[in-house]
């Protein structure tokens, strides 16, 4: 059962997420290089005018090692892009056992009955809308564009943004529930730590489909490291559904040379009349 859930599941997410492929080479005059003409993805992070860390650039996720990935899909992880996902793309709680998972047990109860209805139903929509925190772990190149007083994300997938203020705005009181959230982001020394709310309960937390409550609050923290390698350190904190906040951390390389291209899920899609539950 466990596996025709995971099999299940991991279908919808394949169809969900086009993987397209970067073809854009064009070498940025900025980028430091190693002497055969290479993007030093070692040397020191930059800094914007104002001092702080610049995140501009095109990130993606660091991929998880296979023995990691393969317990989520049975056969492999072949189909999903030229590299291997995140971990935290297919479950935010893989530190715990199956049925000991930190959540409050009306929501634990909730969550089974639906990956037991996904196994013999199926997937239902081919094209879900990306949600947060879940975009920071998605296999998929994003742009971070940089000023002093907003930041934006720019992804590949479905050609979407995600706007996080830096001008001093207070979070909403009463936001309208959506994928993405409200966002705020403030420096903490070379740290950006940006908070959300607002987010539907429709949107999971992972590919398994781990729920939130619309209470749920995240915290990000962006840390550059260098050049070609940052650290993005999610909380969710949902007392409605865990039963203590959740803290993990994604990592991001540095895409050099390249930039996003247009891409939608629905164009060309020719997978769904062929899809059934097993």
């Amino acid at each position: 059962m466990k596996a025709r859930i995971f099999c299940a599941v991991m279908l919808a997410a394949a169809c969900a997420v086009e993987l397209p492929a970067q073809w854009v080479n064009y070498k940025n005059p900025r980028t430091p290089r190693t002497r055969d003409g290479k993007a030093n993805l070692s040397a020191p992070a930059p800094r914007s005018s104002d001092g702080k860390p610049d995140l501009s650039g095109i990130w993606q996720a660091e991929g998880a090692p296979y023995d990691e990935l393969v317990k989520y899909v049975p056969g492999g992880v072949n189909g999903l892009g030229e590299d291997d996902p995140s971990l935290y793309f297919f479950n935010v709680l893989p530190k715990f056992k199956p049925g000991e998972e930190p959540m409050q047990p009306a929501a634990a109860a909730a969550f089974h009955k639906q990956m037991e209805a996904a196994a013999t139903a199926g997937p239902k929509n081919l094209c879900t809308p990306p949600s947060t925190p879940m975009v920071d772990a998605y296999p998929v190149a994003f742009k971070i564009v940089q000023t002093r007083g907003l930041m934006l994300a720019l992804y590949e997938s479905d050609t979407f943004f995600r706007q996080i203020f830096m001008d001093g705005r207070p979070l909403p009181s009463d936001p309208q529930p959506s994928w993405l959230g409200s966002s705020i982001g403030k420096w903490e020394g070379d740290t950006l730590v940006v908070e959300t709310v607002g987010l539907t309960d429709r949107s999971p937390l992972d590919v398994i489909g781990h729920p939130h409550s619309e209470a749920m609050r995240v915290t990000e923290r962006f840390q550059r490291r260098d050049f070609g390698h940052m650290e993005i350190q999610i909380t969710i904190d949902d007392p409605k559904t865990y039963t203590r906040p959740i803290t993990y951390t994604v990592n991001a390389r540095l895409l050099p040379d390249t930039d996003l291209i247009e891409s939608f899920c629905i164009e060309n899609e020719r997978d769904s009349n062929h899809i059934a539950a097993r």
